[in-house]
Formats: C-alpha cells, structure tokens, sequence
C-alpha cells in the first residue's frame, strides 16, 4: 500500500492531465498524478496530431440529426455503433439527438469557437517550454471533397466556421494538386485551414511534457477509482493506492464518468473507440493532414509513417478493437494510395464522449476541492493547454480567461 499526501492531485496522465500538471508546477504547487498506464500511452498517442482551432462544429448537428440512424447503423458509417452497446447508450443517444438540434448546436458550436480560439499559440507555448518546437509544422489541414456536390455543399459550412472567425480558404482541384501533387485528383476541390498546426509525433510530444513533468511531480502508477470528501480534503483511494490531498483535479478521459458521480455529478460521459494504422515510409507521400470528408478519416504524414486515423465508434469500455474498422481504414487509405501494401501496426483507443460535444471544465457540484477536466471528444490535444490555465486558475481562486458556464457539470 502506498499512503502519501499532496496538495493537488490529479487523475490522469494524458496530455490534458501533463498539461495541467505542468502549468500547476510553474505556479509554484505540489503535484501528484495518478494513472495506472503510462503517461500519453492512450488517445494522447493515437491521434491525428492536428491542432484543430477550426473543429468548432459539434459532432451533432441538423444534418447528423435528419440522417441519425443510417448513419449509426451502418457498419461502413464514419460515425457508426456497436451493436451490442445500444441499449446502454440508449440514453445517452437521446441527449445527443437533443444536442443536434439548431438552436442546441449553435450554441456548442459558439462556446467550441470561444474555447479554441488560442489553440495553437498556446501549443507553440507549450511545445517549447519542453523542446518539442521542433514537432510543429505551421502548414495547416486539408479538408479533402471527392465530387463537386460534396464541394458546393461544404461552401455553408465554411461560412459557419467564418463566422466564428476560423480561417478557411476553399480551393479548386487545381489548386490542391499544386500543394499535395501525391494526392489523386478530385473532382470538387478542398478546404485549406493555413492557420492549422500539425504535429508530427504526438507520443514523442507527449513523453517530452511528461519527461518534464516528472522532473518535478510524482507520477505514481496506480488507478484511482474511489474520492471520499474529508474536511482536511480528499481521500483518493485505489488498489495499493491512499492518498490525502486539498484538492483533486478528474482528467481520467474515457475514464471519468465514475469519479464524477462520486464527486457529486452524473455526467452523461460515454466512450468512443477511435482507430489508427500506419504505414512505415521514410518521405512523407503529403505535406500536411488531409480528411477525406466522405470517409471520416485523416491521413496524417508523421515522423517515418503515414497514420491514417479517425472514424467513430460508440461501444464502451470493454470490447476488443473491431477488425471491421481497421479493415475500412485500410481500404479508404488504400483508394488514396492504391499501392500500400499490409499496415505495420494498428491501434484503438478510447475518447470521452459528451452528447454536446463540449467538455467538462470546472468545479463538481459538490465543492471546488473537486475539479472536472474530461470529455474533450475529438480536441483533447488541441484544448490541453487551454484547460491547463482553465484548471490552474480555478484552483488559484481567479476568474477563468474565458467564460466556462458552457462547460461545467451542472449544465447536465
């Protein structure tokens, strides 16, 4: 058994729980991080590694709504469900089906916009303060739309991601041939986000902030399923594990949903299983990210591979990787690359998932001594940093930079 005590401790070290920990560090606190895994070896590794400051559309929308069940019942969907899972997820379909709707969507999207607006300079910050500059290529993301009804219908939703001050600049199929001469022409053109940051190794970019982290907190490997409420605090218990501490930071991911109703909120948290294969190569076949709309997946040129990465599947904690998903991403990395031969590895990891698409940022409903930072969805890495100075704020006693009222607990 391990007893130990501290003045903030936090549960989870993936790259928002790093992120924390480190700006909790440069203010001076004590630190203990608790995850029974390996700092960054989960979503924080298997990513598309895209500083997303343009994802500001929730995933429910009006159109994800009018077309719900074809879309999640269909195996080949990019957004589909695990059959088994369904009647567990039953309620939380309800809430996404309520979020999707126009007036309910707008508002995710506005507090989505609000929350990423500093994204990648508050990356570029974060990166060097660690030594990871140089894992940072400023030359932004490509939306990629294979007919030229594809292309007109995204011209809306670019003027949406506009409004929210997103730059985007459609372009034709000329010109994308130009900046990615690898990719095989389509007939609709692309949207080019030029402000959009890519990073090239995200596990490399992680293990750097957890390098630094523990230079100066105690990352202990143990899993924290139990807070009680103590007037000196709060107890965090788990297998081999007591540890007393003033404050508790839940940054659990996929994890969290536990930890939260024992902190005093049911929070509507479900998983998604989100996939990746790579391809071993020494030249990158792109310059930049590249979504293939249509199929729901990013090819991503990072270091010494292409990672092709992405599509949704709702179906919880327990079951193993789908062989039907990986078998898909391979197949739509393939009608790009015709000449791939077989992936050297692949992988699943779980995201936490809100019907709202916002995450969970600020204190539990029973007392700030708890605080809520999980359910990032798709934008984990991207908002790290941004719910890093959120958190330390909060336990600092000042007001948050931004308005969070959108993103707390008690909004469910």
């Amino acid at each position: 058994m391990t007893r130990t005590s501290c003045e903030i401790a936090i549960i989870g070290a993936g790259v928002v729980g790093l992120a924390i920990a480190q700006r909790l560090i440069a203010e001076g606190r004590d630190v203990v991080i608790c995850d029974p895994n390996p700092p960054g070896s989960g979503a924080s590794y298997g990513n598309a590694g895209t500083i997303a400051d343009y994802a500001v559309m929730p995933v429910g929308t009006p159109e994800v709504l009018r077309n719900l069940p074809s879309i999640l019942f269909d195996k080949s969907s990019p957004l589909s469900i695990r059959r088994a899972a369904l009647p567990s997820l039953l309620p939380w379909l309800a809430r996404f089906a309520w979020a999707s709707r126009p007036a309910a969507a707008a508002r995710s999207a506005a507090a989505l916009a609000s929350l990423l607006a500093d994204a990648c300079p508050s990356w570029q910050g974060l990166a060097a303060q660690n030594g990871g500059t140089a894992l940072l290529q400023d030359r932004g993301c490509l939306y990629l739309y294979e007919t030229g009804a594809a292309f007109r219908a995204a011209q809306a939703d670019m003027a949406g991601r506009r409004a929210f001050g997103i730059s985007v600049d459609l372009i034709s199929p000329e010109a994308l041939a130009q900046m990615e001469p690898q990719l095989p022409q389509v007939q609709g053109g692309a949207a080019f986000f030029p402000k959009a940051v890519f990073m090239a190794d995200p596990g490399a970019m992680v293990q750097l902030l957890a390098t630094s982290v523990g230079k100066a907190a105690r990352i202990l490997p143990y899993r924290a399923d139990r807070l009680t409420r103590r007037d000196s605090g709060v107890l965090v218990q788990g297998p081999g594990l007591e540890l007393q501490a003033r404050h508790v930071v839940i940054a659990a991911g996929a994890h969290s949903k536990a930890l939260a109703r024992q902190a005093g909120d049911r929070v509507p948290l479900d998983t998604e299983r989100g996939y990746h294969v790579e391809w071993d190569m020494a030249a990158p076949r792109l310059n930049r990210p590249a979504c293939p709309t249509a199929r729901g997946f990013y090819l991503c040129p990072m270091t010494g591979r292409l990672r092709v990465a992405g599509t949704v599947e709702l179906g919880g904690l327990e079951a193993p990787p789908s062989a039907h998903r990986i078998d898909r991403l391979i197949e739509g990395a393939r009608s790009i690359f015709p000449d791939l031969g077989p992936p050297d590895r692949s992988w699943m990891g779980y995201r936490p998932s809100i019907p709202d698409s916002l995450p969970v940022i600020g204190p539990s409903r029973g007392g700030a001594e708890v605080i809520h930072a999980f359910g990032h969805g798709h934008i984990g890495l991207t908002l790290a940093p941004i719910t890093a100075r959120i958190v330390a704020d909060l336990l600092a006693g000042r007001a948050p930079e931004l308005e969070i009222s959108a993103f707390r607990a008690d909004r469910f």
